[in-house]
């Protein structure tokens, strides 16, 4: 992966149709700014319940967007990074409805996760009561099979999404496939997409347990055996990620978004500077993606302190309730359909309270940490919430999960805000600092001082929280 920032966008909410339509918007709107595009699941169908993560065939693109080939041809001009869900598929899948008619006798019956794989013997209350939810409720749904009889089976997140044995032989099989049609394409990164909740264990939380990291460990070997780089998307405490992060080539810097905002609302960089000093390199750095802002990546665990003081962090949350004029709310918890209780679902400019001054500050700093920058498409243009298609899904992550139109875009990029961004992002791009080694400046609390190095390149970045005012330097 090029150490350029990268887009995360869908592709029919960028005022394109199609694969060919977002190669035409990078090539022309946003020449020059991305080294790389995550494109959100573009699989069949692509505006299913979860909006493509839950695939009914993960091995074909949505005619609607394009094909195969159209990725081929983006991927020769940027990086294509691409998510392999392997967690879950959808239970309008083929091998689903094929179990659903013939029950135990179907071939791909060993594929899928019941109540009785995980606990052939029954589970105990302290089973159920340990299993680490996403969601409120247990993980399973009750479905009636086609001879009449019912089975309790394994459902993460929504009864749509079905969750399979990536043990198994057929799931083995299963997620190989996909990694080989990514290779074919060209795609050159992987985002491991619920990645924490693939294995199922008796007795443990079934989430990041041992035989998940292992999983993780194996599937990261296959793909990068095909020339495919890996990033693992895991919300946890920010321990874990740091383990994983040995383990794997990416992981996110979900810290970073809640971190930045303590450092602007509290003018106070403790916590993000103890962060950086113990925070893996390797990662992708993010303020805001098609998911909510991640809280408990900086919270405590079962009393273990987090990077964030939970009385701090409780405030931070209802400072961006209040700097969205409590739009946030409406989107967030159980206010909306929500799959994440641990996220806060609003736009990170409205989370900021719409201050263009202090965005930009944001976003400075997302690019002068260490890590390769992520840019999401309604951050790209300092978007606001919807609040019309929250209205009309009920979904909480559609509040920042705007669709532009070409116009809008046309407006947003005559923007001097978007201008000033663009501007800076050109520099990430080009300056050859950012290849070098990055410094850390002791400074006062209200201080943010680094500094990027590279023989006699010099990229350094020095804001004052008090004057919220911000300096950048680059030095060739």
């Amino acid at each position: 992966m090029k150490n350029q920032i990268q887009l995360i966008t869908y592709i029919d909410r960028l005022g394109c149709k199609n694969i060919q339509g977002l190669q035409q918007m990078l090539n022309n709107e946003l020449k020059d700014i991305f080294g790389g595009v995550h494109i959100l699941p573009f699989f069949h169908p692509y505006d299913g319940e979860d909006a493509g993560f839950d695939p009914i065939n993960h091995q074909q693109i949505d005619p609607r967007l394009g094909n195969w080939e159209d990725l081929k041809a983006l991927s020769d001009e940027v990086d294509i990074m691409a998510d392999l869900i392997v967690n879950h598929i959808s239970a309008q899948s083929a091998e689903f409805e094929d179990y659903l008619q013939k029950g135990g006798k179907s071939e791909y019956a060993p594929l899928f996760l019941s109540y009785n794989t995980v606990f052939p013997n029954g589970a105990s209350e302290n089973d159920l009561l340990s299993i680490y939810r996403p969601r409120p409720g247990f993980p399973f749904t009750n479905v009636k099979f086609q001879d009449g009889t019912n089975k309790l089976i394994w459902t993460t997140f929504t009864s749509n999404q079905i969750d399979i044995d990536i043990a198994s032989k057929l799931g083995i099989n299963y997620l190989e496939g996909i990694l080989d049609k990514f290779q074919e394409a060209g795609v050159t990164i992987i985002r491991l997409d619920a990645a924490g909740y693939s294995v199922k264990k008796q007795g443990t939380s079934c989430f990041m347990i041992d035989e998940t990291f292992t999983f993780i460990e194996e599937l990261t070997k296959k793909a990068k055996a095909k020339g495919i780089a890996v990033l693992v998307e895991i919300h946890s405490y920010y321990k874990t990620q740091i383990e994983i992060s040995k383990k794997v080539d990416y992981v996110y810097d979900f810290a970073l978004p809640v971190l930045v905002l303590d450092t602007l609302f509290n003018k106070n960089t403790k916590s993000l500077k103890k962060w950086l000093d113990i925070s893996p390199r390797n990662t992708i750095t993010v303020l805001d993606t098609h998911d909510g802002i991640g809280i408990v990546d900086v919270g405590s665990e079962n009393g273990k302190l987090g990077l964030i003081e939970d009385e701090i962090l409780d405030k931070i949350v209802n400072k961006v309730h209040s700097n969205s004029n409590f739009e946030s709310v409406k989107a967030t918890g159980k206010a909306a359909s929500n799959l994440d209780l641990y996220q806060v679902n609003c736009s990170y400019f409205d989370a900021l309270g719409k201050d263009e001054n202090a965005y930009l500050m944001a976003r400075a700093i997302q690019f002068f940490v260490p890590g390769i920058p992520q840019v999401y498409y309604v951050g790209l243009f300092a978007g606001e919430n919807d609040m019309v298609l929250l209205k009309n899904t009920n979904v909480g992550r559609s509040i920042n999960r705007h669709h532009y139109t070409k116009e809008e875009i046309k407006k947003s990029i005559e923007k001097p805000l978007f201008k000033k961004l663009k501007e800076l992002m050109l520099m990430r791009n080009t300056h050859k600092a950012f290849d070098g080694e990055f410094h850390l400046i002791k400074t006062d609390t209200h201080i943010f001082n680094v500094q990027w190095t590279n023989k006699t390149h010099k990229a350094a970045l020095y804001i004052d929280l008090n004057k919220m005012s911000m300096e950048t330097t680059f030095l060739s």
